[in-house]
């Protein structure tokens, strides 16, 4: 070869590392730019419910228990229907910016303010007739009882996290939620200070718990609506106005679709929780797996910040027409999760029961959270592909193609396989656990196939054929 085609070839190399170097550097900032504050919201949101459980805990183990129910069976159950139908607003929200509609994001949150409350209010019967729900699921009596008082102080914080969503969505489309963060961070703070003031100084026991969780989440609530209302979304928001209402049967068909979606990935937790709360020793297995799943949800705030990274970031791309585009942003934001799940789990396979005692003093429950562990460990490493690959899916609005495989996955294969392990092969709770881990397995294995087959061209196609319906005019 000669020096001069040599040097040349060299020089050609050299500039596609910059560039790719170029390219990654600008794509974790992108990323980071949303993930960062979305993370950091989701700590927060969290922290709220695990500084309540800590609290509660302390009270008693009945009134854990009972939290635990009702946060993670019946507030799951509603909250997964809220979730799962923001999400379909978020393909809308993401798409519709990529594509520079700005005065349709406006529109979108308008009928998500109309239609997620009303969601809310259609399931409040669920969080009033708590105690007999829970009855019938085959829960202890005292502790359903119990969760039956616990329950109505959730209906407030309903219809909160119903506005929260929506205008959550609107704000994250655009990168714009590091007013959230801070206004997220500031109410767990003092959700720390207020529960232990009463709780522990004035001992107001469950009722001080309740009221400082339902404080703690419309303070982030109120802020947010203040901040669109006073000029933070100039491009986008305009006012309130009746064009809302057009062609919002359109909306609720695609929010639908997501819902189920979302849904079926949130209850599956909370069939965990009700199945342990029929074996032996209920109360000490439904605090122990409560526990596991808050440290896990920890973590998962990680991932869930990163998933709706994803899915903003898919949606904007996609939007704009750059299918390139949007398969590095999964590539880019898939490697960054899996290594941070890498370490998380190493985590808490050193720490295992020391970790519990901030929730219980029950050496018993702090046992079988030991126990349960390497499983948690084993969920915390799945956790660093399946969220981002649900994100991908509700970033190019496939909501309906990954409710036939949550479908399949979670609840024809994983439960199935949790009860049969959990009673008549009598594993108990990690039976249990080890056949929804199955399940998870097997749709994270799909959702990867579905990812690397993906036509983004067609994708493409199809964000502009959602979002070209107008709603203006």
């Amino acid at each position: 070869m000669e020096p001069e085609m040599k040097e040349k070839l060299l020089q050609v190399a050299e500039n596609n590392e910059e560039n790719l170097k170029k390219k990654i550097w600008n794509e974790t900032k992108k990323m980071w730019i949303i993930a960062g504050p979305a993370i950091l919201i989701r700590f927060s949101t969290f922290g709220i419910n695990v500084v309540s459980q800590a609290f509660v805990g302390h009270i008693g183990a009945t009134e854990l228990a009972a939290y635990a129910l009702v946060y993670t069976v019946l507030l799951r159950f509603s909250n997964g229907i809220l979730i799962g139908m923001n999400s379909g607003f978020g393909t809308l929200h993401g798409q519709a910016y990529g594509a520079k509609q700005y005065q349709n994001l406006g529109m979108y949150l308008q009928q998500g303010w109309i239609v997620l409350p009303t969601v809310a209010a259609i399931l409040c019967p669920l969080l009033v007739f708590a105690a007999p729900i829970l009855k019938a699921l085959g829960q202890d009596e005292l502790v359903a009882e119990t969760a039956g008082v616990v329950a109505l102080w959730f209906i407030p914080l309903t219809f909160s996290f119903a506005v929260l969503c929506a205008s959550n969505m609107f704000l994250q489309s655009q990168s714009k939620i590091v007013v959230l963060s801070c206004l997220s961070t500031l109410s767990l703070l003092l959700h720390i200070f207020i529960s232990w003031l009463l709780t522990v100084r004035f001992e107001f026991g469950m009722t001080g718990a309740m009221v400082s969780t339902t404080l703690a989440y419309w303070i982030p609530n109120v802020g947010q609506i203040i901040y669109i209302f006073c000029g933070g979304c100039r491009e986008t928001w305009g006012g309130f106005t009746a064009l809302a209402f057009k062609d919002l049967g359109h909306t609720i068909k695609i929010a639908a679709s997501s819902c189920l979606m979302f849904s079926l990935e949130l209850w599956y937790n909370a069939v965990l929780i009700v199945l342990s709360g029929n074996m032996e020793n209920a109360e000490v297995s439904v605090d122990a797996l409560s526990i596991c799943l808050n440290m896990s949800g920890w973590a998962q705030m990680i991932s869930t910040g990163l998933m709706a990274t994803t899915s903003v970031r898919v949606a904007n791309e996609l939007g704009r027409g750059n299918a390139r585009a949007a398969k590095f942003a999964i590539a880019m934001i898939l490697v960054t999760l899996f290594s941070i799940a890498l370490l998380v789990f190493a985590l808490f396979l050193v720490f295992r029961e020391q970790l519990a005692y901030a929730f219980t003093t029950s050496e018993d429950v702090a046992a079988v959270v030991a126990n349960l562990s390497p499983l948690l460990a084993y969920s915390l490493l799945l956790n660093g592909l399946q969220p981002i690959l649900s994100g991908v899916a509700a970033g190019a609005g496939r909501q309906s193609t990954v409710t036939y495989v949550n479908l399949a996955s979670y609840y024809l294969i994983g439960i199935p396989l949790a009860v049969i392990l959990g009673f008549p092969l009598n594993f108990q709770v990690q039976g249990v656990w080890i056949g929804m881990i199955i399940g998870s397995t097997v749709q994270t294995g799909i959702l990867v196939v579905m990812t690397c087959t993906t036509d983004w061209n067609e994708q493409i196609f199809l964000a502009h054929k959602r979002i070209s319906r107008p709603l203006t005019s």
